[in-house]
């Protein structure tokens, strides 16, 4: 018997197809992997289950009924629950409030009995390991408190399926057993539950089916256990790994090697964060270009932002040319020297509204400028300089960013970053959402810039272009350094070795 059933969805937006030809089952008391890297479709499959979006080929059955949701509130009532990486509660509202909204118990009187309300808040939240107070404000637990509220509400309103959306990435060790606890309950319980994550272990641990889309298309479904780690990585990457690799991936690992003979630029050591890093250490040299390498949550774009100033810092050290930052804030980091291309241009990088020269000179009007006034002369000639130098086509440096191609648009932001004079380059997924020709000219940029000198480190979804971008790559999983590849370890197999190894406490003896 199949408890939800999604069978030939597609789902397209203007110039993207999201969903192609997908197919989905859900069985009773079955805990299914979704898995996928960035724009695989995940999240648009989700919103289809969930009634965000409507399908534009295919059907959906639940309980063994053909069934159309309209609005998300149709697939609630329903039984369907989702409960998000973001919590999306009301920090302002009690947490018992939060529990029972828009479900709260009355009195004779009709009114909220809060009395009865807060004593099961108190009760159902015990299950879920949460034993504070609950007439504090949610606003005050930490997060991955509120994410077991999330929870322990998703599951009150007497849910058949439960969606749950990267749930750990907020919550501790400990709190990470108390959620696989409630999982295996619910699993007893005949409870269908769709999970969501990038880290394997937690996968191998408590998945029992696991469905790989890829670029909008269903790619493997299956039992989870009879798919190896370096086959779920190379399914999710769209590579192959010959079979010499896939018998001997689990020995990957070993320290890498480096030229004595010159200074790192950079260098990071112990570097830890907010439960999502762990002990980070590597460096890089003037001239080299270093990837990161893992899976979508690995912890690279985390790395970046945190070297970057703009990622808290609980332990471990920066250094650029030899000078510590203990905990940089972006300001210290930029005058450092350290400048960093974020993976999401649009909504962190360029400013769509600004022109070229605008958006090229933001980064530096403070040292163009005497007495609060910017020289207009030195602007030009900078602009004139790098508007040159890295090709952007656009008509003149008054037209807007927002009218240029994605790949202009992207050399834009790497002229921002030039016109900093940085000694570090941080380029987060550089080549993103730009076409074939344009990729190539960034990829070239990224090694001219090395050429004279830079230090740049890397990072790219697409294992090839890693490969062939990097001198070498330090390889991270949940948040860890797994290992290093140089030399001829360099290669799209030894990366993928890399990511599906084993965690130490499950490697054979």
């Amino acid at each position: 018997m199949t408890l939800l059933e999604v069978a030939g969805v597609s789902k397209s937006f203007p110039g993207v197809r999201a969903l192609d030809d997908v197919s989905f089952t859900l069985r009773p008391g079955e805990v299914h992997a979704l898995v996928g890297e960035n724009g695989a479709g995940k999240s648009t499959l989700i919103k289809v289950l969930t009634g965000v979006y409507q399908p534009d080929a295919g059907s959906l059955r639940y309980q063994g009924r053909p069934v159309t949701f309209a609005a998300p509130m149709d697939a609630q009532r329903a039984g369907i629950s989702t409960i998000y990486q973001e919590v999306n509660l009301i920090p302002l509202m009690s947490v018992a409030q939060n529990l029972f909204l828009g479900r709260e118990p009355h009195n004779a009187l009709g009114l909220i009995d809060r009395g009865r309300m807060e004593r099961e808040a108190r009760g159902i939240l015990a299950d879920y390991g949460v034993t504070t107070d609950v007439r504090r404000r949610l606003g005050t637990l930490a997060l991955g408190a509120q994410q077991m509220v999330a929870l322990a509400r998703a599951v009150m309103i007497d849910a058949k399926v439960v969606i749950m959306d990267e749930p750990t990435s907020s919550l501790e060790p400990r709190e990470v057993q108390t959620l696989f606890s409630v999982i295996r309950r619910l699993h007893g319980q005949g409870i269908g539950i769709v999970y969501v994550s990038h880290r394997m272990d937690e996968l191998y641990e408590i998945c029992d089916s696991v469905t790989i889309l890829r670029d909008g298309g269903l790619v493997h479904t299956g039992k989870l256990a009879d798919l190896e780690r370096i086959e779920l990585v190379s399914m999710m990457l769209g590579r192959e790994m010959s079979q010499t690799r896939r018998e001997g991936f689990t020995a990957f690992a070993g320290d890498h090697e480096t030229d004595v003979g010159a200074r790192p630029v950079l260098k990071v050591t112990g570097l830890t964060s907010r439960n999502r890093l762990h002990d980070i250490s590597f460096d890089v040299r003037p001239g080299e270009v270093v990837g990161l390498g893992g899976l979508l949550g690995a912890g690279r774009s985390e790395t970046i932002k945190a070297i970057g100033g703009a990622y808290p810092i609980d332990s471990g050290t920066v250094e650029v040319d030899g000078a510590e930052l203990k905990r940089p804030t972006t300001v210290q980091a930029v005058a450092a020297g350290i400048a960093v291309q974020p993976e999401d241009r649009k909504a962190e990088g360029i400013v769509a509204g600004l022109s070229v020269r605008d958006n090229i000179a933001l980064a530096v009007l403070p040292r163009l400028s005497r007495l609060g006034i910017v020289s207009d002369v030195k602007i030009d000639r900078i602009v004139e300089r790098y508007m040159t130098r890295l090709r952007i086509k656009a008509s003149g440096p008054d037209q807007l960013v927002g009218d240029l191609s994605g790949g202009n648009q992207q050399k834009v932001l790497l002229a921002r970053l030039l016109a900093t004079d940085p000694k570090i380059l941080l380029l987060d997924e550089p080549t993103r959402g730009i076409d074939v020709g344009a990729k190539a000219e960034v990829q070239s940029l990224i090694d001219e810039l090395a050429g004279e000198g830079l230090g740049v480190v890397l990072v790219s979804s697409d294992a090839e272009e890693l490969v062939e971008g990097s001198d070498r790559v330090v390889v991270l999983r949940d948040g860890v350094v797994v290992g290093h590849l140089t030399g001829d370890q360099v290669t799209t197999e030894d990366l993928m070795a890399g990511i599906a190894a084993a965690a130490p406490s499950e490697e054979q003896p």
